[in-house]
This record gives C-alpha cells, sequence and structure tokens, in this order.
C-alpha cells in the first residue's frame, strides 16, 4: 500500500530526514514515532504530498508522491492532533460539511450514518461539537478524515489528551477498521499504544533507526529494552 525509498528532504543546509526507506502493507496499523524533531512530521508530510521530497520517492495507494502529490491527498484521510472541526455545528453539521470537501455530495447521507454508528456517536450525533467529551471529538474527526472512504488514513498523535477508556475505544474503533482493509499510519508518544502497532519505523535525527514489528524494533536496539526505554534513549541523544 505504501512505498518509501530513500526519502530524503533538506530545508537550506538542515536535513530534516534522510535516506528513509520502509514499506506498508494493506490493512496494517503503522507507526513512526521518533523524539520532537526526529522527522516525523516532515516525513509525513512528504507522504500526504504536501512537501516535496528533495530525493528519493514514495507510493501511497500506488500514487507517485513526487509525479501526484494532488492524486495522493485524494487517495487518503488525514487527522491532525488538534481538534479542527467546526465547534458551533452539530456532528451531523459537521459531518455534512467535510462530506462536501471531499466532494461526497450524492450519498453523503449514507456515509454520515455509517461515520456516527462506525464511531459510536449516536448518541452524540445532534450535540454541538464544542460540547463533546475529548474521546467523541476524536471519533469524530476520524469519522470526517473517512467520509470518502480513503484507503490510507494518517492519525496524528490521535489520543493526545483524552482519558484511558476513550483510548481503549478508540483502538478498538481503529482495529477494526484495519481489519477490514484501510491502512493506518499513526504517531503518538504512548508507548503502550505503540505495542499495538502491527510494525513501526523508529526516526532519530532524521534517519531511520530501526523498523519492523514491535518485537524486532525491541530486539534491534538490544535485549532487555522496551519501545519506551528505546524512546528515552532517542530524546536523551537529540538533546
Amino acid at each position: 500500500m505504501i512505498e518509501v525509498r530513500g526519502l530524503t528532504k533538506r530545508f537550506g543546509a538542515v536535513t530534516a530526514v534522510e535516506d528513509v526507506s520502509f514499506t506498508i502493507g494493506e490493512g496494517q496499523i503503522f507507526g513512526i514515532l521518533g523524539p520532537n524533531g526526529s522527522g516525523k512530521t516532515t516525513t509525513i508530510r512528504m507522504l500526504c504530498g504536501l512537501i516535496r521530497p528533495t530525493s528519493g520517492t514514495a507510493l501511497v495507494a500506488g500514487i507517485d508522491v513526487v509525479r501526484d502529490p494532488d492524486g495522493v491527498k485524494a487517495r487518503i484521510g488525514y487527522m491532525s492532533q488538534a481538534f479542527g472541526l467546526y465547534r458551533d455545528l452539530t456532528v451531523l453539521e459537521n459531518l455534512r460539511f467535510y462530506a462536501g470537501l471531499y466532494g461526497v455530495d450524492k450519498d453523503w447521507h449514507e456515509r454520515a450514518a455509517w461515520a456516527v454508528e462506525a464511531m459510536r456517536l449516536g448518541s452524540a450525533s445532534n450535540r454541538l461539537a464544542g460540547q463533546l467529551s475529548g474521546g467523541n471529538k476524536q471519533r469524530l474527526a476520524l469519522g470526517c478524515a473517512l467520509l470518502h472512504q480513503p484507503p490510507v488514513v494518517f492519525l496524528d498523535e490521535p489520543t493526545a489528551g483524552v482519558d484511558p477508556y476513550a483510548r481503549r475505544v478508540f483502538w478498538q474503533i481503529i482495529r477494526g477498521l484495519a481489519s477490514g482493509g484501510t491502512t493506518m499510519i499513526v504517531t503518538t508518544h504512548y508507548m503502550d499504544e505503540a505495542e499495538r502497532f502491527d510494525r513501526l519505523a523508529f526516526l532519530s535525527h532524521g534517519r531511520l533507526k530501526a523498523a519492523g514489528t514491535p518485537a524486532e524494533v525491541k530486539a534491534s536496539f538490544g535485549e532487555g529494552l522496551s519501545l519506551e526505554d528505546i524512546f528515552v534513549e532517542l530524546q536523551e541523544k537529540e538533546s
């Protein structure tokens, strides 16, 4: 579903991402991890077609991010860490608005009904988005990102600031979507969540330090280390 080869991005004299390569299969939950400044955001922005790589390439849902960035944007969903929906609109009004943005006009009622059910928002469908709990806000944002049925979805710190129960429900939904074939690319600072990933990539100073299953990544850093140990070690090196 995603193939990254030698992806590099320079901003003047600063190399934000250098020679990063990995692959992501259909229906996988794939984590991109690393301390602040490690190159995660720049990598994701390149994969989303928002910025052009300096060198290297990536195919996202079969589309080249260099040759056709607009085609990539049409094939992905994106959920930001910050709550970006309209607080003075209801859940259904937000879904209707985003359906229009994604060009889902003909069957928006069907898609909105699917999102309300899939995101477990039935009891809140007529409430203002600004009055929702943190967990419901995040599920609404995910529902909006999925209205056009993208095969690939990027989730940037999707459970930041929500309570443990809301995090558990959110991950149940994520796992269900992945089992249905949707590929999920996730960033998180919660290392217990990272253990849920099918595969992950650890970045540091713009370079790929390890990629594979959680068990494979831990083994590559040394026996007995947890993902949290690895994260802290990389953070200390970047400080």
